[in-house]
């Protein structure tokens, strides 16, 4: 708002100075012509002189650059939360039009695409898309549901592992969401656990593996705050997001109604259903083709941990080798690959880069600062990034938009550490990603059974989606101001 303010003042300063020299123009022209043959009009070229200073004003008022920049942004996050409109394409059109109003050439408009980001995601994605196609991912979730033996409060938990486990080694959280939802439903209505429950363990436990240094979104995550000088950060971001679904989860997961299921049995035999899309199977067996993808997948985690090989060039290389000793079919998986999030991520990095390139950026972050304190920043940011969340996809706008301001936001406000105002944003806008609104939640409810009331479990989705807005903020102030963990 100051920054606003201080460009108001500039534009009023011009035209006073205009309207001032007209008034001196016309006084001069005035005299000298009473004095050959009396009063006359102002002459034209003290009207051309005079009306410059004008259409300055007009020019700085309605045309500033920044300003323009970060309506785009703004025009881009609308849209993507009301409008079923690819929000990556719409952001490179946006950026390529205001790069022409500000001068800036097409070829500095795209150098904007993140090219490293784009293969990282496609070569990550395509590995666990082919584990994913022949089974494998299936396999190993089915196996771990028959562990829990009939035990109604344990089942819930499980499947919060599950996913966790999935959405950490690779896969990222939608995908982990879309394995585990269908038989987690699935047996859930065999049992007689809630399937409100059942979306609450699922969807934070592939959330809070979402964050993981090999997973989509933690690439996305890291990789932006390393371009904007935050670099080392990707333990802190993976722990400090998977504690806090995983205290709210449990803590919910007890409170509405898992004391109960964990005094109940069932004795019938639980079957589980494979995943729609991918390869059938007769007796769940593990086979060659799985032990290898397995192998492949453990091969690149220990690569990339321990030796610190490139995630992407190591995920394409896995991915060929798979094709290669044919236990992996490439364009089945290239189908299962989430396309649109990753031009999503990679339209919105197009504009952000603009914005940053305009000012547009610093004049965000300004604005971020006017709204907060030093002491109520991480509460103020993770409600505003939850609740554009429910309505707008975290990782593909949300996070993208805010996470290039945090430099600026703790260089404005002093006496914030920048992980802690980034950890909320992360953890802001990812524990309201269960709401009905979201992906997550989309697939929990439409995987429900059909005992269930979709309406019923909409309201219950969308009321927990909320409510995150307000538990989210409270939690970041908590841990990351008051308390200061995580942070260090």
């Amino acid at each position: 708002m100051h920054g606003m303010a201080c460009h108001f003042r500039h534009v009023t300063t011009v035209l006073r100075l205009a309207r001032k020299d007209l008034e001196t123009r016309h006084l001069a022209s005035s005299d000298q012509e009473r004095s050959t043959r009396g009063a006359t009009p102002l002459n034209a070229s003290t009207l051309i002189y005079s009306s410059r200073f004008f259409l300055e004003a007009l020019r700085i008022s309605l045309m500033d650059v920044a300003t323009i920049s970060l309506l785009a942004l703004l025009v881009t996050i609308v849209v993507s939360c009301t409008i079923r409109l690819h929000v990556g394409f719409l952001a490179i059109g946006l950026a390529w039009l205001v790069g022409l109003y500000a001068g800036i050439d097409a070829n500095q408009v795209m150098a904007g695409f993140p090219t490293r980001l784009f293969l990282t995601l496609a070569g990550v994605t395509l590995l666990f898309s082919q584990a994913q196609a022949n089974g494998t991912l299936d396999r190993i979730a089915r196996r771990a549901v028959l562990y829990c033996r009939g035990n109604a409060g344990v089942i819930p938990m499980m499947f919060f592992a599950l996913a966790f486990v999935l959405a950490s080694i690779g896969p990222g959280n939608i995908a982990a969401t879309a394995i585990i939802a269908p038989m987690a439903m699935a047996v859930a209505g065999q049992v007689g656990i809630p399937a409100f429950l059942v979306a609450i363990m699922v969807g934070n436990g592939a959330n809070a593996g979402s964050l993981s240094p090999i997973a989509p979104t933690g690439i996305i995550v890291n990789g932006i705050m390393a371009d904007v000088g935050l670099v080392g950060f990707e333990w802190h971001n993976y722990l400090n997001n998977m504690v806090a679904h995983t205290v709210i989860a449990f803590g919910a997961y007890f409170l509405l109604g898992g004391m109960k299921l964990m005094r109940k049995r069932h004795t019938g035999e639980i079957e589980v259903p494979g995943n729609p899309g991918t390869e059938k199977a007769t007796d769940w067996s593990f086979d060659r083709s799985h032990y290898v993808t397995m192998s492949v997948i453990f091969a690149l985690i220990v690569g990339v941990i321990f030796f610190g090989i490139n995630i992407g060039m190591g995920a394409f290389t896995g991915a060929i080798l798979l094709s290669l000793l044919k236990v992996g079919d490439e364009l089945k998986a290239v189908n299962l690959m989430p396309w649109r999030v990753i031009m999503m991520v990679c339209g919105v990095t197009v504009l952000i880069s603009l914005l940053d390139e305009t000012g547009g950026l610093a004049l965000f972050t300004q604005l971020l600062a006017g709204m907060s304190t030093p002491d109520s920043v991480t509460a103020v940011i993770a409600f505003s990034t939850g609740f554009i969340s429910i309505y707008s996809s975290t990782s593909g706008v949300v996070l993208p938009a805010m996470l290039p301001t945090v430099p600026g936001l703790a260089n404005a406000l002093g006496g914030v550490e920048p992980i802690a105002i980034a950890s909320a944003m992360n953890v802001g806008g990812h524990l309201v990603d269960v709401s009905a609104l979201s992906t997550l939640g989309a697939l929990c409810m439409a995987a429900a059974p059909k005992t269930e009331d979709p309406r019923a479990l909409f309201n219950k989705l969308m009321a927990w989606g909320l409510s995150m807005t307000i538990v989210g903020a409270a939690y970041c102030y908590l841990l990351f101001t008051v308390l200061e963990i995580g942070i260090q």
